[in-house]
């Protein structure tokens, strides 16, 4: 049967086809250690957990909620961002709870897209951030995901070129999959540059907590004015540890933030109240939770350099992020990371992502996850360590270790 339009437009999922092969191994007994999906180990803070398993009690909060989130969130929402970024939020009007980023921006495409319309997208960049604007009907435009000078001339070429013009650019910093951080400077010309062209811009925060040195990543809203053409998406997943909570937050521009609550109140009412309570009590606590998940994340990226580098694998440290972004050790190079991806998990029991799942810019790397803890990374490193050593002698059969693409 023909496929249906929507479908038509996305390509197979090239995670699925990783996720797969795990299964089969671990089916099969393997013991895989899993660095490919985002998907945090770390429990929820107690507090937290607490806070739900209090207010579930109360059988007025088992009725529908609020689509926009309840007061109380969005309130501690905009004291987040008085407190770490300076920046003033009218909870009523420039902030919305939605159900995590990914959904928050998937409905911010729906909300603002017509179809044929032009955005200015990373590559590579987190899947949503291109497929939520081409479900939407719109067309992507790649760009570099480099935060510094060369990120300015192909915007140039890009709105001289394109027709219809940009209606949106992406930005993603902290970057998923690439860990770069943004400065502020850089920031401040991105708004310019938005404000001269009429460009929308549509900031993924999802990691602002999730940083290894001594400058917090800052803001696009820090920018004065930045309000007048940005929205910005945050996650509670990663910061608090609470993926499968589903809760973010869309804040910025008044107008596109009535569009995308207009477009929700559709959609969705809201994530369950006791949950909206909980986020509300993790918002408004002294941030200790959230100094205690960086600092385990920094010791396991320590741990993954140090020993994928001792392995022959090199992973450059990442700034920032819950991800390192390591190039494919040469000899593999050709085969793309997919491929390569696929013969981890086959001859080392080590599933990671290919750099192709974030666009075709990524396709000679691979992004590993730090959800598994030092031990596991560690033993992850050693059988890397085994499969590469040993590659030469076993694999001439299989493939050409000499090969190009």
């Amino acid at each position: 049967m023909e496929e249906f339009h929507k479908v038509r437009r996305l390509p197979p999922y090239v995670f699925e086809q990783v996720n797969r092969l795990k299964a089969s191994a671990r089916a099969a007994g393997a013991d895989i250690i899993d660095l490919g999906m985002g998907n945090p180990d770390l429990p929820t803070p107690q507090s937290i957990v607490d806070k739900l398993c209090e207010v579930v009690q109360d059988p007025r909060t088992h009725r529908y909620s609020s689509s926009k989130g309840i007061p109380g969130l969005r309130r501690a929402q905009a004291a987040y961002y008085a407190r770490r970024f300076g920046v003033k939020l009218n909870p009523e009007t420039q902030v919305v709870a939605t159900l995590g980023s990914k959904e928050g921006f998937a409905n911010m495409a729906q909300a603002i897209t017509a179809p044929g319309d032009v955005i200015l997208c990373p590559n590579p960049t987190y899947p949503i951030h291109a497929f939520g604007f081409l479900m939407a009907g719109g067309v992507i435009r790649s760009i570099s995901v480099e935060p510094d000078e060369s990120f300015f001339p192909p915007l140039e070429r890009a709105v001289r070129h394109s027709i219809p013009k940009p209606l949106a650019l992406v930005l993603n910093y902290p970057s998923n999959p690439t860990a770069q951080v943004a400065t502020l400077d850089f920031y401040k010309d991105v708004v310019a540059f938005a404000k001269k062209h009429d460009i929308i811009v549509l900031s993924d925060l999802a990691y602002s907590e999730i940083y290894f040195n001594d400058a917090p990543p800052p803001s696009v809203l820090e920018v004065p004015g930045a309000t007048d053409v940005t929205v910005e998406f945050t996650s509670m997943s990663k910061t608090f540890s609470m993926p499968g909570w589903r809760m973010g937050f869309a804040v910025g521009n008044e107008r596109l933030i009535a569009a995308l609550t207009r477009v929700k109140s559709y959609l969705d009412y809201g994530a369950f109240t006791p949950i909206q309570v909980a986020a509300t009590q993790a918002l408004n606590g002294d941030g200790s939770d959230i100094a205690e998940v960086r600092s385990i994340y920094k010791r396991r990226r320590d741990v993954m350099v140090e020993s994928f580098g001792k392995a022959g694998f090199e992973v450059p440290p990442p700034p920032a992020t819950m991800f390192a972004w390591a190039k494919i050790p040469e000899k593999f190079r050709h085969l793309g990371s997919l491929e390569f991806s696929k013969l981890l998990v086959e001859k080392a029991d080590v599933a990671v992502a290919p750099g192709i799942g974030f666009g075709e810019q990524g396709d000679d790397y691979v992004r590993l996850a730090l959800v598994e803890n030092e031990h596991r990374i560690r033993q992850a490193a050693r059988n890397i360590k085994r499969f590469l050593s040993s590659a030469d002698e076993t694999m001439h059969n299989v493939i050409s270790l000499n090969a190009h693409r």
